[in-house]
């Protein structure tokens, strides 16, 4: 809740997930936040489906090789990393509406740049604006989610399933929208221009409805300047192994993200436009998993559903590598996005609740969940280039088998019921 001066009232202690619905519904400030945290999750995901979409265009107008692409998508490894080990600090000393919004102007920005590079047939630039969008995912999106988490903890009713469903629904979006313009033939730089446009008026209507403050260090907020003190909560076993379990999750969609439509253009020899609706069946099939995902938690808790949820992103995964049927390959991306569409926001929710010092403990399994979202898929395309795609995909299996081990992690409600009694 919010008290009349604006400033955030801690909430009295509540088991997980079983706040009264009325505080999401009524409060107008909570829910004004909660939507304009919708559209700060939707934008990157159409923007970034806009790209993915176009990708078997921009490597024919560039006019290079899997391996050479998978150099261009270096720019997004790097500016990921540099987004992402900064944003943890950036939230604690200036909270996260204003590292929110640089990271959303970063990503608008190099969706133009993205756009000119593809004109020019210039691979440098396209890097370039690779790298703008690695550094506004890296530094917006942790940032995002740490926002997210305390408007769960707020209403304690389970919300980042949601936000990220709404992420996915803007894959859906823009993967239909690029699409229809690689099938009208549309050129990538003037589609890309019509998402920015899009998206800049999105940014300036949902940065008025963030509140300042959140995520700030209680210590730079009482006593100035002090020792970081993240290390610390790498010290955590339990932490860790959601983070490991993100990490597997989020290679899974990361993977789909960068390379769905070339692996079934090159593996399965689907056309370009062909590709983008199979990626388009991903990215539905990944919000339908969001939005339903909550049904599930409050009836099954977090370590089953993410158990079944890696069980089906494996079978998807390994229908895909080892299937030579199109049909087949094609109809299996539903169980791959399914199986990958809680992960990323249930680990987040579980790292909330794990312990003290929440924005740390969301900070550090983001951090991991973005390296693996965004620095792991290029890497995919040098095993790519030597060995095909489908077989780089097996990687990609390794990791999301592994989660089905340690999907007991998640479960941090006794943990977090104790902490609460203590």
């Amino acid at each position: 809740m919010y008290k009349s001066d604006g400033c955030r009232a801690s909430p009295p202690a509540r088991p997980f997930f079983r706040a009264p619905r009325s505080l999401l519904l009524t409060d107008p400030a909570v829910r004004r936040r909660r939507q304009a945290l919708y559209l700060f999750f939707f934008l990157p995901g159409i923007a970034l489906s806009s790209w993915v979409t176009r990708t078997p265009d921009v490597r024919d107008q560039l006019e290079v090789s899997t391996g050479e692409m998978g150099l261009i998508l270096f720019g997004l490894s790097v500016g990921s990393m540099i987004g992402i080990l900064c944003s943890g600090r950036f939230v604690e000393r200036l909270g996260t509406r204003p590292v929110i919004v640089l990271g959303t102007s970063l990503i608008i920005s190099a969706t133009i740049v993205i756009g000119a590079g593809s004109a020019a047939s210039s691979a440098p630039l396209v890097t370039a604006g690779l790298f703008l969008f690695g550094a506004g995912m890296g530094s917006g999106e942790v940032a995002v989610n740490v926002d997210g988490a305390d408007v769960e903890r707020l209403t304690g009713a389970p919300v980042l399933p949601t936000l990220h469903g709404c992420f996915s629904l803007g894959t859906v979006v823009g993967g239909l929208a690029g699409m229809t313009a690689t099938a009208a033939g549309i050129p990538v730089h003037w589609h890309l221009a019509v998402i920015t446009l899009a998206a800049t008026g999105m940014l300036i209507h949902a940065s008025r409805a963030l509140p300042a403050g959140v995520g700030l260090s209680t210590r730079l907020r009482t006593s100035g300047p002090a020792k970081h003190s993240g290390p610390q909560v790498w010290k955590d076993r339990k932490l860790l192994l959601i983070g490991a379990i993100v990490l597997a999750m989020a290679l899974a969609e990361g993977a789909a993200n960068d390379w769905l439509p070339l692996l079934m253009v090159d593996g399965h020899g689907l056309d370009a436009a062909a590709g983008s609706l199979v990626y388009v069946g991903f990215a539905a099939a990944m919000t339908l998993g969001r939005f339903c995902g909550t049904f599930f938690l409050v009836r099954f808790g977090r370590a089953r559903v993410l158990r079944a949820s890696a069980l089906s992103g494996a079978l998807g995964l390994v229908l895909v590598i080892f299937s030579d049927n199109v049909a087949v390959a094609a109809a299996s991306v539903l169980f791959w996005g399914l199986g990958a569409s809680l992960g990323f926001p249930v680990a987040l929710s579980a790292a909330g609740d794990s312990g003290p010092d929440q924005t740390a403990r969301v900070s550090l399994v983001a951090i991991i969940g973005y390296v693996a979202f965004l620095v792991g898929p290029p890497a995919l395309g040098f095993l790519g280039d030597h060995y095909g795609l489908r077989t780089a995909m097996v990687a990609v299996l390794v990791f999301v088998a592994s989660a089905v081990l340690i999907a007991p992690a998640a479960d941090t409600r006794d943990r977090t019921t104790a902490t609460l009694d203590a």
